[in-house]
């Protein structure tokens, strides 16, 4: 969970806002979800190319190019988002989206992103809350749990906790909710349970589609048991 390590209270949220959104641990759940619909809705099939890009730009780009790679994705699913407001599935894919140029953005110029991301998946849940496996409650816990909190931003750890479970309820063997659940478990000193749901999340099915994206969340995976053991 977000520690606030220093002695002034400012201090400490200044310096936990841009180290969160500018470590690569706040990938803010964003190896995230398996996105599986049986039934294409309007919009569906516009975020199939933007997923994948998004892994691309994510695991394959670092530094200037893909902050600027994640705004002009970012730019192209407000777009989409826009043209099918009330599509849960472009909803979770443009907060997935968000919450990623947040984190390639960094500092606290990244907070406006975040927040936005906040609502956006929020409403993809009101709309759909069991849609896309899971995903957007993966993607909202991980910014409740990676964000600075009070006065700066919205971090709050018992919100986190309450999210992300909800998100296992919904897709209890899933790669992602298992492992984002464990490291916000580790993070709270849990570290049994951790192990417990990061060992669930290694044997997690895999996700259609997210060949990449499976590939390096069993790398996080794998690094989180062995701190863990």
């Amino acid at each position: 969970m977000p520690m606030l390590p220093s002695s002034h209270p400012s201090c400490r949220v200044i310096s936990r806002c841009c180290r969160v959104l500018l470590s690569g641990g706040m990938a803010l759940g964003i190896t995230l979800a398996g996105m599986t619909g049986v039934h294409a809705a309007p919009g569906d099939d516009d975020v199939f190319p933007l997923s994948k890009r998004w892994a691309q730009i994510n695991y394959q780009v670092s530094g200037d190019a893909q902050e600027k790679g994640m705004e002009a994705l970012g730019k192209e699913v407000r777009a989409l988002a826009d043209q099918y407001p009330d599509n849960a599935h472009v909803l979770t894919w443009e907060g997935i989206i968000l919450a990623s140029w947040a984190k390639a953005r960094g500092g606290l110029g990244a907070l406006d992103l975040a927040k936005e991301a906040k609502a956006t998946l929020e409403k993809a849940i009101t709309l759909d809350p069991k849609g896309d496996n899971a995903s957007a409650y993966v993607t909202l816990g991980a910014l409740y749990d990676k964000a600075p909190g009070w006065p700066v931003g919205f971090g709050d750890d018992e919100k986190a906790g309450e999210v992300l479970r909800k998100g296992l309820e919904v897709n209890p063997t899933g790669m992602d909710t298992n492992y984002y659940y464990a490291d916000y478990l580790a993070s709270e000193g849990r570290d049994e349970e951790a192990l417990k749901h990061a060992r669930l999340a290694q044997d997690g099915p895999p996700r259609p589609n997210r060949e990449l994206a499976d590939q390096e969340l069993q790398k996080e995976i794998a690094a989180l048991i062995k701190r863990l053991q």
